[in-house]
């Protein structure tokens, strides 16, 4: 007879015993809905890169809203999509205190105050030439002179009720800068969510389909500014500064493909981790599904418990509402 001391396979003979080890659990308090913001009334424009998301004016984003609540989503993130004339290089449409994102935080604290509003602290969706900051005449992202620029934009949306300004931009020092502003302005509860360790990724193309900054960055890149992929130390140290200069989370972007990169914050700081899963991410699953190669189910919530398991405190995905009521129906 074969006497085996360790039988691992007896935890997983029955369900009581595989929920009873179970580590992490997934709920929809970890799911945040990234939404497009548009101009407009009853409008819902759809994404081709992004089957089942859409943009939505600011009185489809509040029923949207109602339902988001209903269902146990605590917080959405912001994401404005101004037209071609509102562009510009100075991106001055980025603080204006009547401006698109700024009427839809209103809006949606004066209706919804339970739900939480992130607001995306970036210049992309506000310049002619869609890159994240001012530029110089060789169309050299400039640093400190975009700061000044990212610190009036995150007063605004601070302005209007946002309870989580995060900038997304990867210039150096603007974690400072905006949490120096905001206390001197008296919003010392407007959290930072701060995008720390942003890779230069080729998984956002339909994300700047959606936001409308793909025609204005052609052929250009952002490589002087978000982060090589190959690198792991440097998101170390990039969190490390944001954590010292007064940010309250921090986020890593893309997801799927850097989860090491959240494990390795989360186990050195201890910090709340956020992670971006991303919208190339997003197309390749929903492809994937509308071709019937997978479930869509059953592939989505465990790609999703995956980042609980790296660490992740919370995603932000385009499946959040969807995962919200798979959940729900569980």
């Amino acid at each position: 007879m074969n006497i085996l001391t360790h039988r691992p396979r007896r935890m997983r003979k029955h369900a009581h015993t595989r929920e009873l080890m179970r580590e992490n659990t997934l709920t929809t308090d970890d799911l945040i809905l990234p939404i497009f913001v548009i101009e407009g009334e009853s409008q819902r424009q759809k994404i081709d890169s992004m089957p089942d998301v859409e943009r939505l004016s600011i009185d489809e984003l509040l029923i949207e809203a109602q339902e988001l609540v209903a269902l146990g989503i605590r917080a959405v993130a912001l994401f404005p999509v101004v037209s071609e004339e509102e562009k510009s290089l100075d991106a001055k449409e980025a603080f204006n205190t009547n401006g698109l994102a700024q009427r839809a935080v209103r809006a949606l604290k004066e209706q919804y105050p339970e739900l939480a509003v992130i607001t995306d602290v970036a210049l992309d969706p506000f310049t002619t030439h869609g890159q994240d900051g001012l530029i110089n005449n060789e169309g050299y992202v400039l640093n400190d002179e975009t700061v000044k620029v990212l610190v009036k934009q995150a007063l605004s949306h601070a302005q209007a009720g946002a309870d989580i300004v995060a900038p997304s931009d990867m210039m150096d020092g603007r974690i400072g800068a905006i949490r120096d502003a905001l206390e001197e302005n008296g919003f010392i509860h407007t959290n930072i969510l701060a995008y720390s360790a942003k890779y230069a990724s080729n998984y956002y193309g339909p994300f700047r389909d959606a936001v409308g900054s793909a025609k204005n960055l052609g052929k250009s890149s952002k490589e002087t500014y978000q982060m090589h992929p190959a690198n792991s130390d440097e998101a170390i140290r990039e969190v490390g500064l944001d954590i010292d200069e007064g940010a309250d989370m921090v986020m890593i972007k893309p997801g799927l493909p850097y989860l090491d990169i959240v494990y390795r914050i989360k186990q050195t700081f201890g910090m709340p981790t956020f992670a971006y899963h991303v919208s190339g991410e997003y197309a390749m699953l929903k492809a994937a599904s509308q071709n019937g190669w997978i479930n869509e189910e059953k592939v989505v919530l465990e790609t999703l418990l995956s980042f609980k398991r790296a660490g992740a405190d919370a995603v932000l995905t385009y499946y959040a509402k969807q995962a919200a009521i798979w959940l729900k129906n569980s």
